[in-house]
């Protein structure tokens, strides 16, 4: 019993050192701006694994050199309540438990049906913005609870040591926008050859829209579905309240 005390003691003190260093280099963040995000070097892993020419392409610009436009378009639609919110939107994340739920349910008659082939079910998140940061700079892009539990710990971190326009300007700077593209300098110039600063709003809602799935939506930035689904997100623009 003794030596079990001792080493759920040392698992312990192991967690708060963790904790700590997390929240050191979260604090650090206020100054310094952070040079690549977890997710950044597992990609770059990724490649030089599958023996695939490294393309990077990532510049950082500070907060008021990022257009409005651009910064209205992602919360309009990746994070709506980001203004508001204390880092987590606990209805959203039930609301996408409930759709996991049912998609996992669909996907388990189709497989029924087609037991000839795999059927998998669509996932989708309820994350906020602050959450989908603590994700890239930090975690891997496993599902399992304890990593949704640490990812939850660096959410409030962040949102108790960094500004909300800080989190923004850090999140633009880092998020993919396709292969090798990081940061909404980076895929300005790469979509619509200009910085930036000259984002117009249709521009905007359109790098907006490839969020979720950029790899994905590279291939096709101008296909039908970016279309409308950017129009919807513009419309919804004027009533974002910016940090």
């Amino acid at each position: 019993m003794k030596a079990a005390r001792r080493l759920l003691a040392l698992a312990l003190l192991c967690l708060l050192a963790l904790q700590l260093s997390f929240a050191l280099r979260i604090g650090a963040m206020v100054f310094i701006d952070p040079q690549s995000t977890s997710f950044q070097r597992s990609e770059a892993w990724r490649l030089l694994l599958q023996r695939q020419p490294i393309r990077w392409n990532q510049q950082w610009v500070p907060y008021d050199q990022i257009s409005p436009h651009l910064k209205r378009a992602v919360i309009a639609s990746e994070d709506a309540g980001f203004a508001e919110h204390s880092g987590v939107e606990w209805d959203a994340i039930e609301q996408a438990w409930e759709r996991n739920q049912r998609a996992e349910a669909r996907a388990e008659k189709a497989q029924a049906r087609a037991s000839n082939r795999p059927v998998s079910a669509k996932v989708v998140g309820g994350s906020t913005i602050t959450q989908q940061l603590a994700k890239n700079l930090f975690l891997s892009g496993e599902r399992t609870v304890p990593r949704k539990a640490q990812e939850f710990v660096l959410t409030l971190m962040l949102e108790g040591l960094l500004s909300k326009r800080r989190i923004l300007e850090i999140y633009l700077n880092n998020v993919e926008w396709g292969e090798g593209i990081f940061g909404v300098q980076a895929a300005a110039r790469h979509y619509f050859r200009k910085d930036a600063s000259r984002l117009g709003p249709q521009e905007a809602a359109k790098l907006a829209v490839m969020l979720p799935a950029p790899k994905r939506f590279e291939k096709r930035p101008g296909s039908a579905y970016v279309g409308a689904r950017a129009a919807t997100i513009e419309a919804r623009m004027g009533g974002v309240e910016l940090p």
